[in-house]
């Protein structure tokens, strides 16, 4: 078991170690620019009221004539590149195995160590689930890097950054669990990865496309966005449970299912 630690450390550290410095990048920028642009933000919606719209389906949430300083902050969290970030990585490491061993040629290796499928799925996913927590965290303290230079008035409140980021990575969860089960039913790494960001764009474009489109809307419940709130945590300061609950569910059954294909399945034939 040390040995597949060590061999999952030499294949994702790197990549790991990229994403977390990206995330803590466009954090800390984000952080120290958004003061600057929310008296901007204000000037277009007065000129431009349709805009308030596409901002409200951005954020996941109804706003008002102006958009108050807490719910400003969500936009930290709900930017595409903060969302993709920690994306690519669960899809990174999830579509390793057994797709890419299988594309590689290598899964009869891995899979002739001493160790049952069942130990070596765990392994992956708890080293999943603590290099996740790594991106995120290093992102968070890019966030407390440049948020002292924020007015008083504009910093969001702690125990609301918490409770998203604890959402935040809920969402991580369920992204990772659907990357394992892709994975696991796939025979090629690129089609896992092609499957789960196919995915990943429809439920962006639902959530996004719902306030505008009387069909969409009845269905974005399928959408993992829509358990995503930042607005609404920051505003309300109120623990996302139902949310949480929800996108927890979807990675877990999603992550048991990947198991049950992977312990089922055939070398032969993989």
């Amino acid at each position: 078991m040390r040995g597949l630690v060590e061999k999952i450390l030499r294949e994702m550290l790197i990549p790991t170690l990229l994403f977390a410095l990206g995330l803590y990048t466009v954090m800390a920028i984000l952080t120290f620019v958004l003061p600057q642009l929310q008296g901007g933000i204000g000037s277009i919606l007065e000129q431009l009221p349709f805009v308030k719209t596409f901002i409200g389906a951005l954020l996941g949430t109804e706003i008002g004539d102006d958009i108050s300083a807490q719910m400003f902050q969500a936009f930290l969290f709900v930017h595409p590149v903060v969302l993709l970030t920690t994306w690519g990585h669960a899809v990174t490491f999830c579509t390793r195995v057994p797709a890419g061993e299988i594309d590689r040629g290598t899964i009869d290796v891995l899979l002739a160590w001493p160790l049952s499928r069942g130990k070596i799925y765990a392994v992956e996913s708890v080293m999943c689930l603590a290099t996740g927590l790594f991106v995120l965290a290093t992102g968070w303290l890019g966030h407390l890097t440049t948020v002292g230079g924020m007015p008083d008035d504009m910093r969001p409140s702690g125990i609301g950054v918490i409770w998203v980021y604890l959402n935040f990575f809920a969402l991580y969860i369920a992204v990772a669990g659907l990357a394992f089960l892709a994975s696991s039913i796939s025979n090629r790494r690129g089609r896992a990865v092609g499957a789960v960001v196919a995915f990943i764009v429809a439920s962006f474009l639902l959530n996004f496309v719902a306030p505008f489109w009387g069909p969409a809307r009845s269905v974005d419940f399928l959408a993992l966005l829509t358990y995503y709130r930042p607005a609404e945590v920051l505003a309300n300061v109120e623990f996302p449970l139902r949310n949480i609950a929800v996108l927890l569910g979807v990675g877990l059954t999603a992550w048991a299912a990947g198991f049950g294909v992977l312990s089922r399945r055939s070398i032969a034939t993989a």
